[in-house]
C-alpha cells in the first residue's frame, strides 16, 4: 500500500470515532424530526407576526446534514478498514 493511502492514527480518528459511535446509537428519524421543529418555529414566529425572531429556521440544514451522515455511517460505515 503506497504511504499516502495507508489509515493515519491522528487524534481526530479517534474523536470521529467516538462521535460516530454515539450518533449510530440514536434513531435515524431523531434528525429528521430535530430539523421538522424548527421549521414548524419559524412557522409559528411567522404567524404571530414575529417576523425577526422567524430566522430559527437556520437549524434545519445543520440537523439535515447531521442525518444524513448518521445514516450513511449505519448503512456503508466510516471505516473500511477497522472495524469497531
Amino acid at each position: 500500500m503506497p504511504e499516502t493511502m495507508r489509515p493515519r492514527s491522528a487524534p481526530r480518528a479517534h474523536v470521529t470515532r467516538g462521535t460516530e459511535n454515539y450518533t449510530a446509537q440514536e434513531p435515524s428519524d431523531w434528525f429528521l424530526r430535530a430539523a421538522g421543529a424548527p421549521i414548524v418555529g419559524s412557522l409559528a414566529l411567522y404567524v404571530l407576526s414575529r417576523k425577526e425572531d422567524a430566522h430559527v429556521d437556520q437549524l434545519v440544514a445543520p440537523f439535515t446534514l447531521i442525518g444524513v451522515y448518521n445514516k450513511l455511517v449505519k448503512v456503508a460505515g466510516s471505516d473500511h478498514i477497522h472495524a469497531s
